[in-house]
């Protein structure tokens, strides 16, 4: 009764000029409240998405051929814009002019100091999703120290790779430099296992963000090739922190053949799934449910479950991933579909706004009018 007689009372005398007069700024102070609305609040969930994967066959494009499976299931399309690995992959992240969302990347690939007026994009990680180790390939018998590569022609895998990053890293802390009889050389992962054979390379350093694990397994199964274990892998371990140490069983590819021979301890790169900074939520959520079902499952290098891990490294773990892992998807994604939930999510992010503004306009409306009457 109250609302009624309010209503009553505001229609009570008074012209339409009157009436217009006290509902004009209230109307403009609406539209305003709408259009900042729309304006500030996050759109809806993009279709698509682009991610910077690896070359042709590595273990970066396969993992990203399975991520598009899994996205289009939710009607979200996944992009894939192949690349030479992680240092490719971040460059690309970091460019504001590239149209890239997300990539793998090795923890320890980092980009150099930017340029005077050089604009970064803001990145943030949605977590670790493996391990991946280093092959270092060599002929028969293999020594067990890098050291034994000074003057030697060595392949270090391509330029922008993760793979190149790590090798040039760990011979450099061996005082192994390009220069004089020591070459480091770039060569299709193809073409490795013949030009070891041949004597045309003395190694080859070969990891999943560069090469194929079809092509790592053929060169390992190769007679007279072997794979350099290290000796000091230990202090290795210490000296780089973000190293981790990586054990391929004995019998692991092959039981009846017992391939390899021997357990092979290996030194090895964690990988993150890094993303731009300002990528949309729902998004985020629906690439974490992937990565838990791509990489959860085991592996000849995981248990099953232990991966995706919630692990900060040198990029920062994103508010929406640092959720993710603590309570899982939103209310709104666990009932509805994506495209629904998405839909449902922008509508409630304006409407709720909105009527917190109206309700007290429209309580304010028939006071002004009576005070324009009076």
């Amino acid at each position: 009764m109250n609302a009624e007689r309010r209503w009553r009372r505001f229609a009570r005398g008074g012209t339409r000029r009157d009436l217009f007069v006290t509902l004009a700024p209230l109307l403009l102070a609406i539209a305003v409240g709408v259009w900042a609305l729309f304006h500030f609040v996050r759109p809806g969930a993009p279709r698509t998405v682009t991610i910077s994967t690896g070359p042709e066959g590595s273990t970066f494009q396969r993992f990203a051929e399975r991520y598009t499976k899994e996205l289009a299931r939710n009607g979200v399309t996944l992009r894939l814009r192949p690349s030479n690995g992680s240092f490719e992959n971040l460059r690309r992240l970091a460019d504001p002019k590239a149209d890239v969302d997300v990539g793998f990347v090795q923890v320890g690939v980092k980009l150099a100091d930017p340029a005077p007026g050089e604009a970064r994009r803001p990145l943030a990680s949605l977590g670790t999703i493996g391990r991946q180790p280093l092959y270092v390939l060599v002929r028969s018998p293999a020594p067990d120290r890098l050291s034994a590569l000074a003057g030697k022609k060595i392949v270090v895998g391509p330029e922008g790779s993760g793979t190149r990053v790590l090798a040039t890293r760990l011979l450099d802390a061996n005082g192994v430099k390009p220069g004089g009889d020591t070459s480091f050389l770039e060569l299709d992962d193809e073409k490795v296992g013949d030009a070891l054979a041949s004597g045309r390379i003395d190694a080859a350093f070969l990891m999943g963000d560069s090469a194929s694990p079809r092509v790592i397994r053929a060169i390992i199964e190769r007679p007279g090739i072997a794979v350099l274990q290290l000796a000091q892998l230990d202090a290795y371990l210490r000296r780089f922190q973000d190293l981790g140490k990586v054990v391929l069983p004995m019998g692991a590819f092959d039981f009846a053949k017992n391939l390899p021979a021997q357990d092979l301890n290996l030194v090895g790169s964690s990988v993150e799934l890094v993303a731009r900074a300002d990528l949309h939520p729902a998004i985020s959520d629906l690439l974490l449910e992937t990565m838990r079902e791509v990489h959860g499952r085991p592996t000849l290098l995981a248990r099953a479950g232990e991966f995706p891990l919630a692990i900060e490294h040198d990029v920062p773990l994103s508010a929406d991933a640092r959720r993710y892992y603590q309570s899982g998807k939103r209310w709104l994604y666990r009932m509805l579909p994506f495209w629904a939930a998405s839909l449902a999510d922008r509508f409630l992010m304006v409407l709720l706004p909105l009527v917190i503004l109206l309700v007290p306009v429209f309580r304010l409306m028939p006071t002004i009018y009576r005070w324009r009457i009076r």
